[in-house]
């Protein structure tokens, strides 16, 4: 037989936040009931167990003051009288045996139970004979007691006061401070779900949005009352959490398309070509060079393609890149070199007074120098100067890439690091790449710990500074 599982043996309440907190509010304030409770039947009790006895010692200390005088007669009235407020008086004759008593008697036994206690207050608990109480036994030689039946001469005093009465009015505190304590939790307990019902409602409204938003619909988000109460910025944060996940998907859904037509364009015409030769249309051999040629050509765009696609998913998933000094100054000049060979209409200066120094990976560092170059190249008409300027400033490496061409539109500046994004607004590719090259340029850059941006005017040119840390000069 299947036991049943202990979640689903758990009361409902016990698994919402308002069950959760409902039960330990209750329990926090019957703890501190009870407690308070608690505290005050003792103090209560104390407080009559400390009257009781300091009572019962003042009425000693007076008689004890009246036979310091000498031997003295007087009647039962004012000895009583002068041991008030004592409940109760037993006087003692000499060959031990009650002879009066006065105010709220006691039983005879607490003769015995005090005799050989002089001047000792006396505690009775739990004696079947006599109930409750304290007593005090006052030795009183030359005390003379008129009573109803004549003068009498007493050898002691035995002053009482019951407790039995304290305990009764301690038990009947306690039953008064258990149903206040009741009473009280119940008030609380609707109460507290008045108010849970009421100040919890916003997380209801969140988790209905929540589903919904788990259902599909994306476009929900969890309402928000600009209160900046806590359940406020949670909603607010869990909307600016669902938003970036939105762009997050959009981004990849974009990509995949950008990456497919990209890849779709060569793959097309290298199909193309194929098919031509299948079907007998390359006859000479110099038409097979020509379709050979732009074969190759579309296999070399798809494998730049590929790698680069292949280095931003490293420098995204956060591999290491290498970490040695390298001297930013050469590979300027190298780059700067190769780029007035490869452009031999362009005039492209180098600005670098002295070497600089970094920590890193150089053929990385390489690569976004030839990208940089490479885009003010590309798009800026012939003829445009370039300038690259290599300084250190503030323990940091700056390199700027300046040119004087048309400049970029200032809607588009936010966009020049998305990947496979170009300026123009056709996919033609006469004057562009793969669209990665600013991209792989921000990852590269971000790997090294540094930053890189972009400023340009319509018709001012553009500049990109990149910044990184630098090494301290060697001495």
């Amino acid at each position: 037989m299947n036991r049943p599982r202990l979640s689903a043996l758990r009361p409902r309440l016990l698994a919402t936040i308002r069950g959760r907190i409902l039960i330990g509010v209750l329990v926090l304030l019957a703890a501190g009931l009870i407690g308070n409770s608690v505290a005050s039947a003792i103090t209560l009790r104390h407080y009559l167990d400390h009257r009781a006895e300091a009572s019962l010692r003042e009425s000693g200390d007076r008689v004890h003051q009246m036979l310091a005088t000498g031997p003295q007669t007087v009647n039962g009235s004012q000895l009583a009288a002068l041991i008030s407020p004592i409940l109760g008086m037993t006087v003692i004759s000499p060959d031990g045996t009650v002879a009066d008593q006065a105010g709220n008697g006691v039983p005879e036994a607490i003769n015995g139970l005090t005799a050989d206690r002089l001047d000792q207050v006396v505690t009775i608990k739990d004696d079947p004979a006599v109930p409750d109480l304290i007593a005090l036994r006052i030795p009183t030689n030359g005390l003379t007691v008129k009573t109803s039946e004549g003068e009498m001469t007493a050898s002691a005093v035995i002053l009482t006061v019951r407790t039995d009465l304290d305990r009764v009015t301690v038990t009947d505190f306690v039953s008064s401070q258990a149903t206040i304590v009741g009473v009280t939790l119940v008030l609380a307990f609707a109460t507290a779900l008045l108010i849970l019902k009421f100040g919890l409602r916003p997380l209801g409204r969140m988790a209905n949005a929540a589903a919904a938003i788990a259902s599909g619909a994306r476009k929900e988000r969890l309402p928000t009352y600009g209160d900046h109460s806590e359940t406020d910025r949670l909603a607010t944060a869990v909307n600016d959490a669902f938003d970036a996940q939105s762009r997050a998907e959009d981004n990849i859904r974009a990509f995949a398309a950008d990456a497919s037509h990209e890849l779709r364009t060569p793959l097309a015409t290298i199909s193309g070509w194929l098919d031509l030769y299948h079907q007998g249309g390359l006859t000479t051999p110099a038409e097979l060079d020509r379709a050979l040629e732009r074969v190759d050509g579309e296999v070399g765009r798809m494998r730049l393609l590929v790698e680069e696609l292949s280095l931003l998913a490293r420098l995204d998933a956060g591999r290491p890149l290498e970490a040695q000094p390298v001297d930013l100054r050469r590979l300027a000049t190298d780059v700067v070199d190769d780029a007035g060979v490869v452009a031999a209409d362009r005039t492209i200066r180098l600005h670098a007074d002295a070497p600089v120094h970094v920590r890193g990976d150089a053929p990385r560092l390489q690569q976004i120098l030839n990208n940089l170059v490479g885009n003010a190249i590309q798009h800026t008409p012939a003829g445009t100067p370039i300038d690259v300027s290599l300084e250190a400033s503030g323990g940091m490496a700056v390199i700027r890439v300046a040119d004087q061409g048309p400049g970029i539109a200032q809607q588009d500046l936010s966009r020049v690091f998305d990947r496979f994004w170009r300026a123009e607004a056709s996919r033609n590719r006469a004057r562009g790449g793969s669209g990665l090259g600013l991209a792989i340029v921000q990852a590269v850059v971000h790997a090294h710990h540094g930053t890189v941006r972009i400023t340009s005017h319509t018709g001012s040119g553009t500049t990109v500074t990149v910044t990184l840390p630098a090494l301290p000069p060697a001495r």
